[in-house]
């Protein structure tokens, strides 16, 4: 087991009707809690950074990290680049040894969203990549300073972007939102079926923090393949911290709090997240 592409975890999923779980990450720790949980699980997953998350974490040093860990899991990873705007980092991503990349021009008019996802494509294929576009903009704020406002993706439009632009899977907005929903979230399962009717590429859930299991569930009947999970796993991470540090988690180091100990709390909040969401996206 090792580093593989992500294009060939979603082939799995897909073929076993199931969802692949990809899990954003911030630190070392975080890395070390998704692999433990896919590892106990016994379940590919993908390991991803957004590019607005690097000013915190920067990719020349998460990123090997982050690949490292992939070779060294005793289950196939892939590592993945999220929401990547500029050329520049999408092609640092590349060689550093990601397996796939995300192109997100949702915010751009269709033409130029459909020309540079093409580009990326031809230079993610110089490294063997998969890429992930995205047609429509899903809500809320991945990690930069700008809160989007949902729009549908349109199914003709996703038709089109699955003809021309070369790419391997597609993010599409139906109501899911990045960050901390305010209330509960309506996904528009109407919208996601004509999707996938008109699509042949596999489809992407973002703003996963905040779905309910079942609505996850419907989600990958009706045929997404890729689920994104970013937010959930970082509060939990700070929860459990939290409990460490006011002398909650004395399961993780006895006697006085240390930075040790902390991140044993880190790493667990990480694990019990995404194990949470391995099983649920598996359809257990």
């Amino acid at each position: 087991m090792t580093l593989v592409n992500m294009k060939e975890l979603i082939a799995r999923a897909d073929a076993a009707g199931t969802g692949v779980g990809a899990f954003n990450v911030g630190d070392m720790e975080m890395i070390m809690g998704v692999v433990k949980a896919a590892e106990e699980t016994d379940t590919p997953v993908i390991l991803q950074i957004a590019e607005g998350r690097l000013p915190f974490s920067p990719l020349h040093i998460i990123g090997p990290a982050m690949v490292a860990a992939a070779k060294k899991a005793s289950v196939d990873i892939a590592v993945h680049l999220d929401h990547g705007r500029s050329r520049k980092v999408i092609r640092q991503a590349l060689d550093l040894g990601f397996t796939s990349v995300m192109y997100d021009g949702s915010s751009m008019p269709m033409k130029g969203n459909l020309q540079n996802t093409q580009q990326v494509v031809t230079m993610a294929k110089e490294y063997g990549a998969a890429v992930e576009c995205e047609i429509g903009v899903v809500g809320g704020n991945e990690g930069g300073d700008y809160v989007h406002k949902i729009r549908y993706t349109d199914p003709v439009d996703a038709k089109v972007f699955s003809e021309k632009t070369g790419a391997d899977a597609m993010a599409v907005a139906i109501g899911n939102a990045h960050g901390v929903y305010e209330g509960e979230p309506l996904l528009r399962f109407d919208i996601l079926k004509q999707i996938r009717q008109k699509s042949a590429l596999p489809l992407v859930l973002h703003g996963g923090s905040g779905i309910s299991d079942e609505d996850f569930r419907e989600a990958i009947r009706c045929g997404i393949r890729k689920v994104n999970i970013a937010t959930a796993s970082f509060m939990s991470a700070m929860e459990h911290a939290g409990a460490y540090l006011n002398g909650e988690g004395s399961a993780f180091a006895p006697g006085a709090p240390n930075w040790f100990g902390m991140s044993d709390a880190m790493v667990q909040g990480t694990y019990e997240n995404v194990r949470h969401h391995i099983r649920v996206f598996q359809m257990r």
